[in-house]
């Protein structure tokens, strides 16, 4: 990364020494698109600089489930799994859906991402928390003006080795039918997997793969993570009261508005960051408000 900043850094003052002998239009214009590389490493850089934890670096689980509201919060849920893939897209990140429960009427009821890329978690694990919409709901025949809520859930994908004191007495392993899109032989065999650790509750499971043997390896390593992040918030929750926020996701104490009607703007409340182009955000031009939520993090980590 270093070392593409410095590339860029050199042909930006080969330009501008361009621009300055030669004075016309088209130089000036290189120069712009130029300055535009420059600061796209250039944040990128600065952003890499804020990854502390030692599992920045590894891909994200991400997970999404409605809120209360039947089909109007699926809806919003389905809203944020396509923003999700357009981001995923935009960063050159591979996505793989691990589980996935279609909605009865629209929408889903959650679904489960793996999403591969550097710093994929370091990126996305600040999307963990409630989001609210507030829009003119489209199954309303009224129009009348709905507020829906879905959670967002994020954990670092975790290699085999990770330490987590996990006994075979602790795990009950369940089959089912998979269900959703997959075409329908993936319904005749049980090969959907459940994993439930007795101890604590925590439920994880995976039916993208037909083989019963594959979807119980990604069934336990989701387990894993999931385990090891309840570790790390424990350890985060001693040493910044700031991730509080992350660690309850309740109604009433979201990250994020989007508003829709009567104004259009997208709102963190943690950074108090706001865009109005909702449009695009909603299609995956998130790194700006991730930006400066990593930043608001990192000013509180030092001001801590």
């Amino acid at each position: 990364m270093y070392d593409g900043l410095s590339e860029a850094k050199s042909d930006l003052e080969e330009w501008l020494e361009m621009a300055q002998e030669e004075q016309d239009e088209e130089a000036l214009t290189a120069l712009h698109s130029q300055v535009d590389v420059f600061r796209e490493r250039l944040n990128s850089v600065e952003l890499a600089t804020m990854f502390a934890f030692e599992h920045d670096k590894n891909d994200a689980i991400l997970e999404i489930h409605p809120g209360a509201g039947g089909v109007e919060s699926q809806d919003w849920a389905e809203m944020l799994l396509r923003m999700y893939n357009r981001y995923a897209e935009r960063k050159g990140f591979k996505v793989s859906q691990l589980d996935f429960q279609p909605g009865d009427e629209a929408g889903i009821k959650s679904v489960t991402l793996q999403i591969e890329g550097l710093y994929a978690y370091g990126l996305l694990k600040g999307e963990a928390g409630v989001h609210r919409l507030i829009r003119i709901s489209p199954f309303d025949s009224s129009g009348r003006r709905h507020t829906s809520f879905a959670s967002v859930d994020v954990y670092p994908d975790m290699d085999d080795d990770i330490e987590i004191d996990l006994k075979d007495e602790d795990v009950r392993v369940d089959t089912f039918r998979a269900s959703g899109p997959g075409g329908q032989s993936v319904n005749k065999t049980s090969s959907a997997i459940r994993v439930t650790h007795t101890p604590t509750g925590i439920v994880a499971q995976c039916q993208s793969e037909k083989s019963q043997h594959r979807n119980k390896t990604t069934a336990m390593r989701l387990l894993k993570a999931r385990l090891y992040e309840v570790e790390l918030k424990k350890i985060e929750e001693s040493r910044r009261q700031d991730y509080q926020a992350k660690d309850t996701i309740a109604w009433g104490s979201q990250i994020r508005t989007y508003t829709l009607q009567p104004y259009r703007l997208v709102k963190d409340h943690r950074s108090n960051s706001e865009n109005g182009n909702v449009d695009a955000f909603l299609d995956g031009d998130l790194d700006g408000m991730i930006r400066n939520h990593l930043l608001y993090i990192y000013a509180q980590g030092k001001n801590n």
